[in-house]
């Protein structure tokens, strides 16, 4: 299918006839960054759960590279001021993984991460911000999250850096050292949609005014709707001529269907709206890279979130009730 018909189809109210992609998986069994134990399983659940296997049935181009195995703790990576735990290792982690997600956009293949906690995206994002600025597009990050995650070494309450990434992204004082003498490719903080917010320390809520982030908590969705709210990202993303990466928590959703997370806030999305959300962006034509963080097999409910997320990347590239 050519991009102008693409482009029809989506104006048209949906994607006539599938599109398909080489999409290239890579788990990330990275818990460093979290506060509970566990989500180091969180690849191998997902696979279990049949992730490989979905796609390929959607007719994609389906390559599982395997969990990535990072060497030792990044020596140079000094630690910052202030409380960053386990720094060094998850330094090494960003490092290796923005490594193969910049190769596999290069072979011109979409990234599929799998996590793993969510420190992880320091890296996987950082690979596509610096695949999108050697081809000379804007990438824009749809992060899907019950947290804000832009604390830095200095505002943490806890350390934890799952908390950290869309601050590093951004450009945030304190990861100065992550990547050492490497180049380290940012986001603009403008181009960044924090999606289903509805956990914001008081320093991160500072610092979102300040940066101009789209914060586009519960509240909002609850007013605006999940339709009108991501038709509003889709129609930015498409206006630049962007790039997209989709980066899924787990506790985006609601607790109560996805129990399998270390970090569940009440309140979150629903089935129904997650899923409108994937449909809409697959029937926007974007094809976004993504991550999918943050499950822990230990704290599921018989694989109940691992089947969720997997049906929700299933929605996201091209399953259709009709």
């Amino acid at each position: 299918m050519t991009e102008a018909n693409e482009a029809a189809d989506a104006a048209a109210g949906g994607a006539r006839r599938p599109r398909r992609h080489a999409i290239t998986l890579l788990g990330a069994p990275i818990e460093a960054g979290a506060g509970v134990a566990g989500c180091a399983m969180g690849p191998a659940m997902l696979r279990t759960a049949g992730i490989v296997r979905t796609l390929k049935d959607l007719g994609h181009d389906v390559v599982d590279l395997g969990d990535l195995a990072p060497g030792q703790p990044f020596a140079h990576a000094r630690a910052p001021e202030g409380e960053a735990r386990d720094f060094a290792e998850i330094a090494a982690w960003a490092r290796d993984l923005a490594r193969e997600t910049h190769a596999i956009l290069r072979e011109g293949r979409l990234p599929l991460v799998l996590g793993g906690d969510h420190s992880l995206a320091m890296g996987s994002i950082g690979g596509v911000a610096a695949h999108a600025a050697e081809i000379g597009r804007k990438l824009f990050v749809l992060w899907l999250d019950a947290h804000s995650d832009y604390n830095t070494p200095r505002t943490s309450p806890s350390g934890n850096m799952h908390g950290m990434p869309v601050a590093m992204l951004s450009g945030e004082p304190g990861f100065e050292t992550m990547f050492g003498d490497e180049p380290r490719a940012l986001i603009d903080p403008a181009h960044v949609h924090l999606f289903g917010i509805r956990s914001i320390d008081a320093d991160e809520r500072r610092l979102l005014k300040a940066r101009g982030v789209d914060v586009v908590d519960m509240r909002r969705l609850d007013e605006d709707g999940f339709a009108v709210s991501i038709r509003r990202i889709i129609d930015r993303v498409r206006a630049a001529d962007g790039l997209l990466h989709v980066s899924l928590d787990v506790d985006f959703l609601d607790p109560t269907i996805a129990p399998g997370v270390g970090t569940a806030v009440p309140g979150g999305a629903s089935y129904r709206e997650a899923h409108l959300v994937m449909e809409l962006l697959y029937e926007s034509g974007l094809a976004p890279s993504l991550d999918l963080v943050e499950l822990n097999p230990f704290l599921d409910e018989r694989g109940k979130s691992a089947l969720l997320l997997v049906d929700l990347a299933a929605s996201l590239f091209g399953r259709q009730v009709y």
